[in-house]
C-alpha cells in the first residue's frame, strides 16, 4: 500500500491536544468552509487537526491558496487509487468510488496520527460526498460527524429520500411528489430540487439512497449554517433526534474565512476607485457554466443596468456548432472573446470583466459593492450573507434552485429575476433586477435592509454565546469527554 504525504508543524504540546482529522472533497465550496471549521476547532477548541484531501480529486491552486490554512493544521493527501475503469462523466459515483478505493490508507493515516498520542482520534469528520469514510471511523472506535458545506434544506431533502424508501424492496424507488415538505415550514417544488432527484430512473439515483442511508450511521453533523438562517428545520432536526429518528444536528457555521491582506488583486485596486455603494459583483462560481446564450444576456443586462459592475468570466458552455463559429476577439480559449461583441468597449468607463481568480470575501466586503449577482452557491451565499450584500439569483444546478428559494422567499435576501420556458433569464429580467438593488427601488430598499439584519444575525451567530458558536462548543464538548478529558 502507497503511503500518504502531509505537510504541517506539529509541536509536542500538539501531539497531546485531541486530534481531529477531516477529509475533503473537490470544490471551492466543500474545501474553504472545511478548512474553516478546522482553523476554529483548533484557535477556538484547543484541538489539533489535520485537513486531509485526494490525489485523484486536487484542487486549482487558487483554492488551495484561499484556505490559508495557519502552521498549526497539517495537511494530509492520500495517494492515488485507480479509477480508470469509472466513466468520467458520473460526478457522485466518482466522489464515491474514490473515497471507497481510498478507505485502506485513509485507515492507515487515521492510525498513524493515533499512535503519535496516548489516546485515540478524537473525531473524523468527512465531506458530506466522502460519507464512505464513516466506516473507517465506525471499524477504529471513533466519533465520525458528517460535514454538510451546504444547507439543512438540502439535508432535509436527503433524510426525506431515505424516509421515502423505507421498507421497500433492493431495487424499488418512488418518485417524489410535485410539492415536498421537507419539514419547519419550508418546502420546495420537485422542479426546483437538484436533477437528479428527478426521476428515480437516473444511474445517481441509486448512490444518493446509498449515502443517505450510511448517514444513518453517522454520530452528528456539523452544517454550514446558523439558526437565524433556518431556523424551522433547526427545529424540525432536533426533534428528529429527540424521537430517535436522526442524528444529530448542530448548524455551526457560517464557515467564512476571516478577510486577508495576502488576498491582493487589481480588482480591488479597481473597486478603490469607486463611489460607495455603486458597483454589483457578478461570479457565477467555477463548478458549471453559462450557456452563450445565458453569458449573452446577462451581459446585455448588466450593460443597460447602467449600474457599475465588476464580472468574474468564466467560459460558456458551448455547444459543437457554437466551437466551430468564431469568437469575437478571436481567442476561442478566451472567456472575454464570448462576450457581446463592443460589451467591454462599451462599458469601460462603468465595469471591469476580469478573468483571473478574485478574492470574493473581499471583494463582497468593499464599501463600493452594493450587490452581488451569484449562482447561489451556498459558500457564496453565505459570504454575501456576512457581508450583508443582497443578492440577484441566477442559479446554475446543484441545490442552487432551493438556495435562490430560501434566500428570495423565505429571508428575503435576493431578488429572483424570472427565467423563460426554456430556463435562460433575459437581459430585461437582469436589468430590472439589478437596477432595484441599485437605484433605490422600494422592493430593493427591503432586501438591502433584510441583508443587512442577517449579517448582523450571522456574525451574533459565531460568537462564543451566539447560537452557532454554542453548537460548535457543544461538539467540541462531547468530542474532549470520550477523549478522555475533562469538560
Amino acid at each position: 500500500m502507497e503511503s500518504y504525504t502531509s505537510s504541517g508543524t506539529a509541536s509536542a504540546a500538539a501531539t497531546e491536544r485531541p486530534h481531529v482529522v477531516l477529509l475533503a472533497s473537490p470544490g471551492a465550496g466543500h474545501l474553504i468552509p472545511l478548512a474553516e471549521l478546522a482553523r476554529r476547532l483548533v484557535e477556538h477548541h484547543g484541538f489539533a487537526a489535520t485537513l486531509v484531501t485526494f490525489t485523484n480529486l486536487s484542487f486549482p491552486a487558487h483554492v488551495l491558496a484561499s484556505c490559508q490554512l495557519p502552521a498549526s493544521i497539517a495537511t494530509a493527501t492520500l495517494p492515488a487509487v485507480d479509477i480508470s475503469d469509472l466513466p468520467a462523466d458520473s460526478d457522485i459515483d466518482m466522489y464515491v468510488q474514490v473515497t471507497r478505493r481510498s478507505l485502506p490508507n485513509l485507515r492507515a493515516l487515521v492510525r498513524s496520527i493515533s499512535s503519535t498520542g496516548a489516546r485515540p482520534l478524537a473525531a473524523l469528520v468527512p465531506d458530506f460526498l466522502c460519507s464512505e469514510a464513516l466506516l473507517v471511523a465506525a471499524e477504529l472506535g471513533v466519533p465520525g460527524y458528517v460535514f454538510v458545506p451546504t444547507n439543512l434544506a438540502w439535508l432535509a431533502l436527503r433524510r426525506q429520500l431515505v424516509e421515502r424508501h423505507h421498507g421497500l424492496a433492493p431495487g424499488e424507488y418512488r418518485d417524489f411528489p410535485e410539492v415536498v415538505e421537507l419539514g419547519g415550514g419550508v418546502s420546495m417544488r420537485r422542479a426546483d430540487l437538484p436533477v437528479v432527484y428527478h426521476d428515480p430512473k437516473r444511474l445517481a439515483f441509486p448512490l444518493l439512497l446509498e449515502g443517505g442511508r450510511r448517514f444513518l450511521r453517522a454520530d452528528g453533523f456539523l452544517v454550514n449554517t446558523f439558526y437565524e438562517m433556518e431556523p424551522g428545520l433547526v427545529e424540525a432536526f432536533k426533534l428528529a433526534t429527540e424521537g430517535g429518528a436522526f442524528p444529530p444536528v448542530f448548524a455551526a457555521g457560517p464557515f467564512v474565512r476571516p478577510e486577508s491582506d495576502v488576498d491582493a488583486s487589481p480588482c480591488l485596486e479597481w473597486l478603490d476607485r469607486q463611489p460607495t455603494g455603486s458597483v454589483v459583483y457578478v461570479s457565477l462560481g467555477s463548478g458549471r457554466a453559462l450557456s452563450l446564450e445565458q453569458t449573452t444576456e446577462l451581459a446585455a443586462g448588466i450593460e443597460d443596468s447602467g449600474q457599475g459592475f465588476l464580472w468574474v468570466v468564466r467560459m460558456p458552455a458551448l455547444t459543437t456548432s457554437e466551437l466551430e463559429t468564431t469568437a469575437a476577439g478571436g481567442n476561442k480559449d478566451d472567456p472575454l472573446a464570448w462576450l457581446p461583441e463592443g460589451f467591454l468597449e462599451r462599458t469601460a468607463g462603468r465595469g471591469l470583466a476580469i478573468t483571473a481568480w478574485s478574492p470574493q470575501v473581499r471583494a463582497l466586503s468593499h464599501p463600493a459593492t452594493a450587490a452581488f449577482v451569484s449562482h447561489c452557491g451556498w459558500n457564496s451565499t453565505l459570504e454575501s450573507v456576512r457581508c450583508g450584500v443582497p443578492m440577484v439569483t441566477l442559479p446554475l444546478g446543484a441545490e442552487q434552485k432551493m438556495n435562490a428559494i430560501i434566500l428570495e422567499g423565505i429571508l428575503g435576501v435576493a431578488l429572483r429575476p424570472a427565467a423563460r420556458g426554456d430556463g435562460v433569464v433575459v437581459r430585461e429580467e437582469i436589468s430590472a433586477a439589478v437596477k432595484e438593488l441599485l437605484a433605490v427601488g422600494e422592493k430593493g430598499r427591503a432586501v438591502r435592509s433584510r441583508a443587512g439584519h442577517m449579517q448582523q444575525a450571522a456574525v451574533r451567530a459565531c460568537l462564543p454565546e451566539g447560537s452557532s458558536g454554542r453548537a460548535l462548543h457543544q461538539v467540541a464538548t462531547k468530542w474532549k469527554a470520550a477523549w478522555g478529558m475533562e469538560k
